[in-house]
């Protein structure tokens, strides 16, 4: 399921995107893939944000993969084009990551561990939420205007 969304109510179109993918590797990597066609139909830089989405899709595919059931990609411009949110939201609402500033690095030759790390150091602001069982979403935030 694919679906973009642009709203009209207020002064300027809300823009959002939403897809379900399997929780593969693929899928994270055509998370990734989606996020940048996306952002760049919508004439906005992407490379801060697909690696986020990269990030956070691999740990739904790795620590929040429920077989048979997908995770979800969001994306979403407030309707003044200030902020772009990322959310990737799975069935796994027991585990739940580390908060902001809470990630610590891992063992300096561990091959994994750094996604929440690369997350914090590119997203203006990010986090959880819980909710409605069984899920939960892990969010991000770019601020678009500096």
């Amino acid at each position: 399921m694919k679906q973009e969304i642009t709203r009209t109510e207020s002064s300027a179109p809300v823009r959002q995107f939403t897809v379900l993918l399997s929780p593969t590797l693929r899928g994270a990597r055509l998370a990734r893939l989606l996020t940048t066609a996306q952002l760049a139909s919508w004439g906005l830089p992407s490379e801060s944000a697909a690696q986020i989405v990269a990030e956070l899709a691999t740990n739904a595919t790795v620590h929040g993969r429920v077989p048979g059931r997908d995770f979800r990609l969001d994306l979403t411009v407030d309707d003044e084009g200030k902020r772009l949110r990322i959310e990737v939201t799975d069935t796994r609402g027991d585990r739940v990551p580390p908060g902001p500033g809470i990630s610590t690095a891992p063992a300096a030759d561990s091959e994994s561990g750094r996604g929440l790390l690369i997350v914090e150091a590119l997203a203006d602001r990010w986090g959880v939420a819980q909710g409605p069982v069984p899920r939960k979403t892990v969010w991000a935030e770019l601020d678009l205007v500096p």
